[in-house]
């Protein structure tokens, strides 16, 4: 396989859309077998919804089109670097994605306990991973944001509790989104990510917020 450095790799994941969200290398958490380095990718802001609308996947109207398109760019690239793709869905267990993100050092668990990254905040989500059988280079590690966040917004933002220190409630949260009230969290996003100074900047389009609210929330009589 030919030898590509991280800063190469970004440069040719941003012109399909996406970002290097962090790196593990063999030794710092279990890894598919002949893995040496691991990548996980995710969309790149500002822009990932405006150009995500651009492709096929979006315009054909069938099932999931995040994750086809996901599925297929990413295995155009894991091809052409001689890697392996991964992916945080169809595939029975899972791949562990929460575990390589808190081992690349570039998330953390929030006080809510949802994942937070060093750019991204609590609006992360991962489209894939490249498995590369060669070790990268990775850069130095970010600080944990949290750490420095005094005022910790993100405890307080659910309109109804149902995200909190404590835990997630999900039955709750679905209840209030089943309501007139909870219409802005279904067009907006969900208030506890939206609260993530981190998040605030980002640059995640609302419209590609809603988009997601209405996998995990389908209007009823609606099959996604």
């Amino acid at each position: 396989m030919a030898s590509y450095t991280y800063s190469e790799l970004c440069t040719d994941m941003a012109n399909i859309n996406l970002a290097v969200l962090g790196g593990i290398q063999d030794g710092e958490t279990p890894l598919p077998d002949g893995c040496k380095t691991l990548l996980l990718l995710g969309p790149l802001e500002p822009n990932f919804w405006t150009n995500f609308k651009e492709t096929p996947e979006f315009g054909d109207g069938s099932n999931d089109p995040m994750n086809r398109w996901s599925q297929r760019v990413i295995t155009v690239s894991a091809n052409q670097y001689g890697a392996q793709a991964y992916f945080p869905f169809g595939t029975t267990p899972p791949h562990p994605f929460f575990t390589w993100a808190t081992a690349s050092g570039r998330c953390w668990s929030s006080p809510v306990m949802w994942l937070v990254h060093d750019e991204a905040g609590t609006m992360v989500s991962f489209r894939g991973a490249l498995g590369f059988d060669k070790r990268i280079e990775l850069p130095p590690l970010p600080a944990n944001p949290c750490d420095i966040c005094d005022d910790k917004p993100c405890l307080k933002a659910c309109p109804v509790g149902a995200l909190t220190g404590a835990g997630y409630d999900v039955p709750a949260c679905h209840a209030y989104l089943d309501q007139p009230e909870g219409q802005e969290c279904l067009d907006a996003g969900c208030q506890v990510r939206l609260a993530c100074p981190i998040s605030q900047s980002y640059g995640r389009a609302k419209e590609q917020s809603a988009f997601h609210m209405g996998y995990f929330h389908p209007a009823k009589g609606v099959t996604k």
